[in-house]
């Protein structure tokens, strides 16, 4: 992100009940990027009964109860939860995978002068609502996890519920209607709508959609050091949930060694590979697993726990990097990190950057930072700039190995 880019508010979002400004979290106001789009629009229209669309339209949300599920930065449930009465649900309930999507609902909740109490934040590890009226669903960029919330969803979906989703046309695929139809009911598309889709179910509460199959538990690999055939858990949507990713794979061939009684950071965690490692090969450690999935911190905590046993001793944090993981400056030894560049379909590198200057702030003096990241990233300018220093420990045709530390 250019930091001589003038500030840009944020754009107004159009809604049936009038235009909120939308900010992703955090905040930043050079950021280009908007909190909505037009499958977030679209699904506000059709339930307004305003789309151009043939398809049956819902106009009575008064009196039900609605879940969001998977709304990205706050869109909807803001839009839904400042509705006039007469199109408010009688109860909102907001369920997400993503802290940082929690923190811009609730930051863009406060923007529009919503009463707190107006939205129900659940996590997607927290026990589902009983009754669902209104289940809308912006579509994940994983088939995983919209596989699970169905399954863990559909009890309270009874025959009368309305159930829409919405996504860009390049999300919405014939496996992900094929998901619908399995675990709820039958399905149907509409028309593309300035490059955004709506999905439209019919709940059939006699379909058997059968166990959910997450988590998924498979084991290592035995070429990869302290954790080599070990057995890792992975909840739906944590990255390479089926495997173990290649960045990842290389970053345990060059692990460093840390001391007993070391503080150590598995910053963005996943599914807590990376930090299990660390405990195996020195007992003592003291690890700290974060990431801002809810899936991914409890993937971690498992297979923490598998490999090390039920009372052996670690934290586990859903946060912002390190913005908001109540971490002491000056605190850590070490901290490992393969940062994500994606953030929802956006390459990015923000993410990133939050990761290293979190990281920085943490460490002691002499703590160090290492990274493993794509090559043509260019972490180590990033990181030279912060730290002032930054050493290649490895590197192959596909990633490198970086080591940063805090003078």
């Amino acid at each position: 992100m250019n930091p001589l880019a003038e500030p840009a508010a944020p754009t107004p979002f159009p809604t049936p009940w009038g235009a909120l400004g939308l900010t992703r979290f955090p905040e930043d106001p050079r950021e280009r990027l908007r909190a909505w789009d037009a499958a977030d629009e679209y699904l506000l229209r059709h339930l307004a009964g305003e789309a151009d669309s043939a398809e049956g339209r819902v106009t009575a949300l008064a009196g039900r109860a609605v879940t969001v599920l998977g709304d990205r930065w706050g869109a909807l449930t803001t839009a839904l939860a400042t509705a006039p009465a007469a199109a408010a649900p009688a109860e909102l309930t907001q369920i997400s995978d993503s802290h940082l999507a929690q923190r811009a609902t609730l930051a863009n909740l406060a923007r529009a002068g919503a009463d707190p109490a107006a939205a129900r934040l659940l996590t997607t590890r927290d026990t589902p609502p009983e009754r669902i009226d209104v289940l809308l669903v912006r579509v994940p960029r994983s088939l995983a996890l919209l596989e699970d919330q169905l399954l863990r969803l559909a009890p309270a979906v009874h025959p009368d519920t309305v159930v829409l989703g919405t996504g860009m046309v390049t999300e919405i695929h014939t496996s992900t209607l094929k998901l619908f139809e399995r675990i709820l009911g039958p399905t149907r598309t509409s028309l593309a709508v300035r490059k955004a889709r709506l999905i439209l179910c019919t709940p059939d509460r006699a379909l058997d959609p059968g166990p959910n199959p997450w988590p998924y538990r498979y084991a290592l690999p035995g070429d990869i050091g302290a954790v080599s055939g070990r057995t890792v858990v992975n909840h739906a949507g944590t990255f390479c949930a089926d495997r173990l990713d290649i960045g990842t794979r290389f970053l345990l061939a060059h692990l460093p060694t840390a001391a007993p009684g070391d503080r150590v950071v598995d910053l963005g965690c996943g599914n807590g590979v990376v930090g299990t490692a660390v405990a195996l090969a020195t007992p003592g450690a003291e690890l700290l697993f974060v990431d801002e999935s809810h899936q991914a911190v409890a993937s971690a905590e498992e297979t923490f726990r598998a490999n090390l046993g039920p009372d052996a001793r670690a934290e586990f944090r859903t946060a912002d990097a390190l913005a908001d993981a109540d971490v002491p400056a000056d605190s850590v030894d070490l901290v490992l990190n393969n940062p994500p560049f994606h953030s929802q379909r956006a390459t990015t590198d923000a993410t990133a950057w939050r990761m290293f200057t979190g990281a920085k702030r943490a460490l002691r003096p002499g703590g160090e930072l290492w990274v493993v990241g794509n090559r043509h990233l260019d972490y180590h300018v990033k990181l030279r700039r912060l730290f002032g220093n930054c050493r290649t420990v490895a590197g192959n045709p596909k990633f490198v190995v970086l080591k940063a530390v805090k003078r």
